[in-house]
């Protein structure tokens, strides 16, 4: 199986065209080893995008993609009807791995989509037409993370102390990630930024995921448990916070991983400016506003025994593990995309 040590050079997410397959970095064995996993099997793609083997809303909608791609390649020998047929089947398998990130459905109805509009096609072309659609896909998250970047950096300064949470760097991405596009950028540029990265319990996603990218790539990096942030900014010691996401509502209610609502609370409390990151494949206009976004539910040992060498809470005690939480539109700064920052009312800039 190939192996890798090097982030910097190596896309979260890619095709393998030779062996047909995804080829994916398996991001439950960081921070301790980089390992490429090449994936061909449904029920794997399944199970990878489930236990966050890939994760992040923008690496999810590419790997669905290509998953796809690979996985029509295999059906070649079916009639036009029973490809598109079995190809929706397919889709609708992966989608329902996980329900918040909206990226995973996008990217999947977009890739049907791109079936359905040349049905007239043979099934060959049609497959053809979906491995451009997949690697456009790819192609765009690249772009769309460099101009995120552009944009977030024109809000912040050299030197500036920043603040982040849960992953939304390049192993949430292909390349760059969303709420580290702007920090990649500034430290190109020498900005030298500091980058506080919480915890992000239960998963430790901020600590395993962030902090080792952001280390590999030389950027002065802090660990902080997630109930330490408060304590950070009440020092003064904030200057802006970026965070990632998974949906926006059209109201501008965003859901990004459990513990960010508190985050976006403290920083209002103490004026501190709090930017979501947000690929315009976030952006959900049929969701009026994030009461109306499914929370997915954790399993409870994530919680109570996946970090501990024993158990930590008692045997039979009631669990409460949602993945993400939904932070008000009105705790929000501004919205970073990768054509501009929208700022409030948000049901007016995130349509323009």
């Amino acid at each position: 199986m190939p192996e890798s040590t090097d982030l910097r050079t190596t896309d979260t997410v890619s095709l393998d065209d030779n062996e047909n397959s995804v080829v994916i970095i398996d991001q439950t064995l960081i921070p301790g080893e980089v390992r490429l996993l090449s994936i061909r099997d449904e029920d794997e793609m399944y199970d990878a995008i489930k236990r966050l083997v890939v994760r992040g809303a923008p690496a999810i909608g590419v790997f669905a993609a290509f998953g796809l791609y690979v996985l029509s390649r295999d059906m070649t020998d079916l009639s036009r009807e029973a490809f598109i047929a079995e190809l929706k089947k397919k889709a609708d398998h992966l989608n329902s791995s996980r329900p918040t990130a909206v990226n995973l459905s996008w990217a999947l109805k977009r890739m049907l989509k791109a079936a359905e509009d040349n049905e007239n096609l043979s099934v060959q072309e049609i497959v053809e037409i979906l491995r451009k659609e997949a690697i456009a896909i790819r192609d765009e998250d690249v772009e769309i993370c460099r101009g995120i970047g552009e944009h977030g950096l024109s809000l912040l300064k050299p030197g500036y102390r920043i603040l982040t949470h849960c992953n939304a760097g390049s192993l949430a991405t292909v390349r760059y990630g969303t709420a580290t596009a702007p920090i990649y950028l500034g430290h190109e540029k020498g900005y030298n930024f500091k980058v506080y990265c919480d915890e992000t319990r239960p998963l430790l996603q901020g600590a395993r995921l962030t902090a080792f990218e952001l280390t590999q790539h030389g950027i002065d990096t802090t660990v902080l448990c997630d109930n330490m942030s408060a304590s950070l900014m009440a020092r003064g010691e904030v200057d802006a916070v970026l965070v990632g996401c998974d949906r926006v509502a059209a109201n501008g209610d965003a859901a990004n991983k459990i513990g960010t609502s508190l985050l976006a609370l403290a920083a209002k409390h103490y004026g501190v400016p709090f930017y979501v990151c947000a690929p315009s494949s976030t952006l959900d206009p049929d969701t009026a506003t994030g009461s109306d976004i499914e929370i997915e539910m954790r399993d409870p040992d994530e919680v109570t025994e996946m970090w501990y060498e024993k158990r930590m809470a008692p045997e039979g005690v009631k669990v409460y593990n949602p993945a993400f939480d939904v932070t008000d539109h009105s705790l929000i700064t501004g919205i970073i995309t990768e054509t501009g920052v929208a700022y409030p009312p948000y049901a007016e800039s995130l349509r323009r």
